[in-house]
């Protein structure tokens, strides 16, 4: 299931590569950057951007790390003027990747993810290879060890908004539509709750099973180089891993 493919994916980014995580603090500072100037500098009037704080702050990212690239966002005239681009494709064994980034120099970008699908035996695909596999929407993950009383966050959840609630083994996944993502989710921490993860982006409508353990050590490499380039933000795949 899309709960438990999600659950790998993070424990799976908690133990990256020492190299994907230098990447981080870069990687965060630059979506600070766009979320500042879509919505400005204050994070109590700009979710996109307390969402953003939320995942520095989870990746001990310093506080004066933090402030630095707000004021530095904020700043007339400073920073670099970052432009949003998906890429999609397939990995090996038929897995379709989705890739956000988040570059100053889309020629840069372009080779290097391209670089990447090749290098594993993947190949990129043209707008709308693979989108029609995944829907928009907003994910929220709840501890059950932190939170017990399932009905009380089932009812916290669908009052603050939510589209669907599902109870999995270590965690609740609240889903959300992509419009009230960040509503629900400051609802949901009015309400005292803290999150195992959360993300809102493309989530696979069905998933891919892969079994050959080359295949499994390629995706695995190639997911790797993904997370260690710092132009790419997120990578989203429908492998049921």
């Amino acid at each position: 299931m899309s709960g438990h493919s999600k659950w790998n994916n993070i424990k799976r980014k908690k133990e990256a590569s020492d190299a994907a995580k230098g990447a981080i603090f870069t990687k965060i500072a630059k979506e600070i950057a766009v979320a500042v100037k879509a919505g400005g500098p204050d994070p109590d009037g700009n979710s996109r951007l307390k969402d953003v704080i939320s995942k520095a702050k989870a990746a001990n990212m310093p506080n004066d790390n933090i402030k630095r690239a707000i004021q530095k966002a904020a700043g007339a005239g400073e920073g670099d003027d970052y432009e949003e681009i998906q890429y999609e494709g397939y990995g090996p064994g038929g897995v379709a990747i989705m890739v956000r980034t988040l570059t100053n120099n889309r020629n840069r970008t372009a080779a290097d993810v391209r670089h990447i699908f090749s290098k594993y035996g993947g190949s990129l695909g043209v707008d709308g290879s693979v989108a029609f596999l995944f829907e928009e929407k907003g994910v929220i993950l709840i501890s059950k060890e932190d939170f017990e009383d399932e009905d009380q966050v089932m009812m916290d959840a669908l009052d603050s908004g939510a589209a669907d609630f599902v109870s999995e083994d270590e965690y609740y996944e609240v889903d959300t539509d992509p419009d009230d993502y960040y509503t629900v989710k400051d609802a949901l921490e009015g309400k005292g709750y803290s999150f195992l993860d959360s993300s809102l982006g493309p989530v696979a409508i069905t998933n891919a099973e892969v079994t050959d353990p080359d295949i499994i050590s390629s995706l695995e490499k190639m997911l790797d180089m993904m997370e260690e380039n710092e132009d790419i933000q997120e990578v989203y795949h429908n492998w049921d891993n």
